[in-house]
């Protein structure tokens, strides 16, 4: 609360460009939000098996991959409000067609322009609020993203699963009923386009401090030769990320429907509260950085959600599930924010957005090939064992990144440490 107080308070000194883009992406994520809790429904209700579900996903998941990287450059050289403002457009355009397309070969063709486009947002996102905001508020308005993002997707998920059965009272089919919502989510998302058409390309002057000409010019070899070491391992470690929650994630709402045989208002309701969840787990975030410091706080933040992971994966008992799944879902999600200000906080301006194009493409190439992975495992090994396979398989890469993870920056930092204290003596 203390957090959401002194946010509001400073509300009226935020850069007009933040409180644009705030608003433009509450609108984005409501639509996508919708999409990402019923969409797979919709597929089901068509009658296609599981295994379009995992095709869908791998094909938009890649597609999204394979332009992270130009989009990346683009941004660095270019205007990121108006290629920000195209993404806008040509995502919500691609949600609608999906609403009411049913074919196989529609279905797969519009999953890889919608990806192709919801790559803009997924980029310069971040970069685009770096260079907007000062260094010292970075950490919150970073945390505060996110959580607006995810309190988007809440009431998107929330009130599509609710609108979708509600629908239904007055004797609508089901699959006519999602074919409505996702229709509804596709122009909010289209319409996300408009707040970012007020906002400009101008970014925030901060004043630096001269440095010694010596050590000023070792810094600027030391960047040039490690800036994309540094992109490389945080690539590696969203990498292994990104094949874990492939397996897991984009299938909850199927496991839960498989599992347990809960109402589309059951899942809409359960992944908006994990959703929920993870905002308040962000907001602590800033205070967990200041007590143990960045990289340990991503890496207690990973750790700590893998008990309720695997508790998930083998319950029988919808209760426990849902009380892992929402427990997995605030810790996993809340390391986000933390790690996008380390990678932010580390790379120079002109290397932001190739920066997150890279570690975003290495999460989504994960995502992207474990769809097949789970259907084969699923399809074999049932509802029960299949998915807690897949439940075990993610724990293990889960554990594999955030090891990697403290090893390579814990040994980062203490290099610095003692080419800072050489330079002092």
């Amino acid at each position: 609360m203390r957090i959401i107080q002194q946010s509001a308070k400073e509300w009226k000194d935020w850069p007009r460009n933040i409180k644009l883009f705030f608003l433009a992406n509450v609108l984005y994520q409501i639509g996508t939000g919708m999409f990402s809790v019923l969409y797979n429904l919709y597929i089901k209700g068509l009658g296609y098996p599981d295994a379009m579900n995992g095709t869908v996903v791998s094909v938009q998941s890649l597609a999204t991959a394979l332009l992270f990287i130009p989009i990346g450059f683009l941004g660095d050289r270019g205007s990121r409000k108006k290629i920000l403002v195209v993404g806008a457009l040509l995502s919500g355009i691609g949600l609608m067609a999906r609403s009411m397309l049913e074919s196989e070969f529609s279905m797969l063709g519009l999953a890889i322009f919608t990806g192709i486009f919801s790559s803009f947002f997924q980029v310069l996102a971040i970069p685009f609020l770096a260079e907007n905001t000062k260094k010292t508020y970075r950490m919150r308005i970073f945390s505060l993203h996110a959580s607006l993002v995810l309190a988007a997707q809440v009431l998107g998920g929330m009130g599509g699963g609710f609108l979708a059965d509600f629908i239904q009272i007055f004797g609508i089919e089901q699959v006519l009923s999602l074919k409505i919502v996702l229709m509804i989510g596709g122009a909010c998302t289209f319409s996300a386009f408009i707040p970012l058409l007020f906002t400009n390309d101008s970014k925030i002057q901060e004043t630096v401090m001269p440095e010694p000409s010596n050590i000023s010019e070792r810094i600027k070899t030391s960047t040039t030769k490690s800036d994309f070491k540094i992109i490389g391992q945080f690539a590696v470690a969203q990498l292994l990320i990104g094949l874990g929650s492939g397996l897991v994630v984009p299938y909850l709402n199927l496991y839960f429907t498989n599992r347990f045989s809960v109402s589309l208002s059951a899942v809409g309701i359960l992944i908006s509260l994990g959703q929920v969840m993870t905002i308040v787990s962000m907001l602590i975030g800033p205070f967990l950085v200041n007590k143990v410091g960045a990289v340990r706080a991503v890496v207690s933040f990973q750790i700590l959600s893998l008990p309720f992971l695997l508790l998930t994966g083998f319950t029988n008992i919808f209760g426990v599930a849902a009380i892992g799944f929402l427990f997995r879902q605030a810790l996993m999600n809340a390391a986000n924010p933390i790690q996008s200000s380390i990678l932010i906080d580390r790379i120079p301006d002109h290397r932001r957005g190739i920066a997150n194009s890279f570690t975003q493409t290495a999460f989504m190439l994960g995502w992207a090939t474990m769809g097949p992975v789970q259907a084969m495992l699923v399809t074999t090994y049932g509802n029960y064992w299949g998915y807690a396979i897949t439940f075990c398989i993610t724990g293990t890469l889960y554990v594999a990144s955030s090891l990697l993870y403290f090893w390579m920056f814990r040994e980062r930092n203490k290099q610095m440490d003692n080419s800072l204290s050489t330079t002092a003596l």
